[in-house]
């Protein structure tokens, strides 16, 4: 799979008759090339690859430092390890969310930041996109890069070597370069390489994982159990936590969009899925398990004292090459969101741009302020966002029965099938901030604490409000004000 390369000037696109049955074509049919803000809509002949290729690719990026962290926080909130287990492998089943996201890249040809404008409407989806597509995921590229770092540094030290400030400059922009490498060389090189990657971090995994079971204990329980609303509190609060990762890959659809347009849906979704599902749930568990046997409030010094010295180097490399898998795969979206919000910059620039900021926050972060924890408690509550977001994309899926056009979805005039009222398609809008705005007020977390959830004991519902409210609304919101699309057609169109 050779990623292609945009050109200089957008090649023009024919506009769709504004029928419903020419906006969402049937898969399969022959597309031309055509770029929208110099995103590629990738042609049927140059379309490769079998859906289970995406299990690796998924897995490289999941298998990270950020599951043993987040398993450790389920036992440090007070629930008991087989509680934290079964929250672990539930809140990791979101991955099935993840997978559906997937499909319609196939179907379209047109990464998930082109597919959007079928939610949010031309206009609208400039927005969302921004917020969701670009900052977020700068943001998220600026926190791995300072975890990342801190483990360069202790990798450092394991081997007695100085570690002043032009010592953390160099391993700062050592991780950022190999990350944006990645990022440029795109799709090419991020199919090639990670299924390697996929192996030999998996490897690595699962002896750390070895070492950890042997030391953990399995008749663990809380000296203080947890009953009641407590309880409650805490399953759902860890849910949450372990759902965020999984509903925070909006962009599933970027690199599934590669493979023949008539590879099976449910194939593309369920390599996807698994891909992410299964390393998140081994992780989270044996975080878990490794908050039986050791104080796990610092996880890096938790985790190694778990391990054998000879095995400490081996470790810390392999966190930093996860972060740096998981980077690439963002900053990869992160250089595609940014074009599709309308800045005309080649996907390299792009994503050469997005990089260069996420290294100043990184910077900032561990050299000025305490930025990096401002950031880490905005995105603890990412899935108040998230949530309603990947809510909407799966019910529009289900709507048009995976029926996505990639040449009508390019075409950004007023004459656009995807321009609904305004370049705003109501309903996404709506649906979203309506669902967000609710899930706010039953989020309950350090850093705020809603309504709801205070009027309920201190339950965090924000996951379940968020998603069922924003596909409801969705759904009924489509219907009164575009038509329930018939058939898998799209929603009918008004103020062309």
């Amino acid at each position: 799979m050779t990623p292609t390369q945009p050109t200089p000037h957008p090649v023009p696109v024919p506009v769709p008759v504004p029928v419903p049955d020419d906006v969402s074509a049937a898969p399969g049919a022959a597309r031309p090339r055509v770029e929208a803000h110099g995103i590629d809509v990738i042609p049927d002949a140059e379309r490769h690859g079998r859906a289970r290729d995406l299990f690796l690719l998924w897995c490289a990026p999941n298998i990270n430092y950020l599951g043993f962290v987040v398993g450790a926080a389920l036992v440090l909130m007070g629930l008991e390890l087989w509680q934290a287990v079964a929250v672990a492998v539930a809140g990791n089943l979101f991955a099935v969310v993840t997978g559906i996201v997937a499909v319609p890249g196939p179907a379209s040809g047109t990464p998930s930041q082109v597919t959007t404008r079928a939610m949010y409407g031309v206009r609208g989806n400039r927005v969302a996109i921004a917020v969701n597509g670009w900052f977020v995921s700068v943001c998220y590229i600026a926190i791995n890069w300072a975890a990342a770092a801190a483990v360069g540094y202790t990798l450092l030290q394991h081997f007695d070597l100085p570690v002043n400030t032009p010592v953390k400059l160099i391993v700062i922009a050592t991780i950022a370069t190999a990350t944006v490498t990645v990022a440029i060389f795109g799709q090419g090189m991020i199919s090639r390489l990670y299924p390697l990657l996929s192996l030999i971090l998996g490897v690595v995994f699962l002896v750390m994982c070895g070492f950890v079971f042997a030391r953990a204990d399995l008749g663990f329980s809380q000296s203080t159990p947890l009953h009641g609303f407590d309880l409650w509190i805490a399953v759902f609060g860890g849910l949450t936590l372990v759902a965020a990762s999984p509903l925070s890959y909006t962009i599933s659809s970027d690199f599934a969009r590669y493979l023949p347009a008539s590879t099976s849906p449910v194939s593309v979704a369920a390599a996807t899925a698994l891909g992410s599902a299964i390393p998140g749930a081994v992780l989270v568990s044996v975080g878990a398990l490794a908050a039986t046997a050791v104080d796990m409030s610092d996880p890096q010094a938790g985790l190694i004292s778990l391990i054998p010295s000879w095995f400490v180097p081996i470790f810390l490399v392999a966190v930093i090459v996860s972060t740096v898998c998981n980077n690439a795969l963002t900053s990869y979206s992160a250089g595609l969101a940014l074009q599709s919000v309308g800045v005309r910059l080649t996907r390299a620039r792009a994503v050469a741009a997005s990089g260069l900021l996420g290294a100043v926050l990184t910077l900032y972060a561990l050299f000025v302020s305490d930025f990096l924890g401002a950031v880490s408690s905005a995105l603890s509550m990412l899935v108040v966002l998230v949530g309603p977001i990947m809510a909407v994309y799966v019910t529009d899926i289900l709507i048009r029965r995976n029926r996505y056009d990639g040449v009508a979805l390019s075409d950004e005039s007023h004459r656009s099938a995807f321009w609904y009222t305004g370049g705003v398609n109501v309903a996404g809008a709506v649906s979203v901030l309506a669902a967000a705005g609710l899930a706010l007020l039953a989020s309950h977390t350090v850093e705020f604490r809603g309504p709801i959830a205070t009027a309920l004991g201190g339950i965090d519902l924000s996951l379940p409000v968020g998603v069922i409210v924003a596909a409801g609304l969705y759904l009924l919101l489509t219907h009164l004000v575009y038509g329930l699309p018939g058939r898998g057609a799209a929603p009918k169109e008004t103020d062309r």
